[in-house]
């Protein structure tokens, strides 16, 4: 699936009109979903896939606003989202029992990523795995002890963050010296001759029914018992590699498991996949286990 192959809207028009625009696509119900992925997988359905694209517009345009504060235009931002978003409906597996936008998140993130690191010109030359790490995790481990002066960072607090990050100090310093400019207000407005301000287009998590929000709460908790019942197939060894590459929101890296377990990067990324396609084997039974049981 490409650009091409979908006429997907994109904010290159006007931010303000597309993120009016994306609001008019109805969210889908989970079986709704579950016909289109299904379409989609089987028949190549391209109307299916562009109704799946369209109905998660909006949460790209939300994860492409948690990364305004890199000095990028926020509709190049939410483009580079959409591709990841295209990417992911490409390979969902709507039979694994997963919602597309639990599975789009990490492809959505990964592709807005990847294009902020090609923007930075400073970042470019030379990012190692420990830049990239600091790069999109600086912010929030200064958030973390109330680091919020601007400036230089005080020695302490240098330390702090470089031992959390694993990473040296020299490289926390310098990049948080290209990283310290402001980010921009949430009250500022977005076009010159209007009243619209940003923080008018961030979507408000809380404004769901209760009913919704109990069908999410249920959905949640059931992944997670599936994914804990998994969890037991794995060794000890795949378990630990695959919950610090896969489910932490700061992945450990290759280089790093490779050192803690003398082996070789390539070799932990090989566990690293084997774990996985394990694990999605073991959710998938005991998913259609569960079905079983409940017909």
């Amino acid at each position: 699936m490409s650009a091409n192959t979908l006429a997907v809207m994109t904010p290159e028009g006007g931010l303000s009109r597309y993120l009016t625009e994306i609001r008019k696509f109805p969210m889908l119900a989970k079986d709704e979903e579950f016909m289109l992925g299904k379409a989609w997988r089987e028949h190549e359905d391209s109307q299916a896939a562009h109704r799946l694209v369209t109905s998660h517009l909006r949460l790209v345009a939300k994860i492409a606003m948690g990364y305004r504060g890199y000095g990028l235009p926020i509709g190049e931002v939410i483009s580079e989202g959409n591709v990841g978003l295209m990417q992911a409906v490409k390979k969902f597996e709507p039979d694994k029992g997963f919602r597309l936008a639990t599975y789009a998140m990490w492809w959505i993130r990964a592709s807005i990523q990847e294009f902020i690191l090609r923007s930075w010109s400073l970042v470019k030359m030379g990012t190692t795995a420990s830049q990239k790490k600091l790069f999109f995790n600086l912010r929030k481990a200064k958030s973390a002890i109330s680091a919020f002066q601007e400036g230089d960072l005080h020695p302490d607090q240098v330390d702090i963050i470089a031992t959390k990050l694993g990473v040296a100090k020299d490289e926390v310093v310098s990049m948080n010296r290209r990283l310290s400019g402001p980010d921009p207000s949430l009250n500022a407005p977005m076009r010159v001759d209007g009243e619209s301000e940003w923080q008018d287009w961030l979507e408000d998590t809380n404004a769901v029914s209760q009913e919704t929000q109990v069908a999410e709460n249920e959905e949640r908790s059931q992944r997670m018992s599936l994914l804990q019942a998994a969890m037991v197939d794995l060794s000890d060894r795949e378990r630990h590699i695959l919950t610090e590459r896969r489910l932490k929101d700061d992945p450990t890296t290759l280089e790093e498991l490779a050192s803690q377990y003398g082996v070789s990067r390539e070799r932990v990324r090989q566990i690293e996949v084997r774990a996985f396609e394990k694990l999605q084997k073991a959710m998938l039974v005991a998913a259609r286990a569960k079905n079983l049981l409940e017909a």
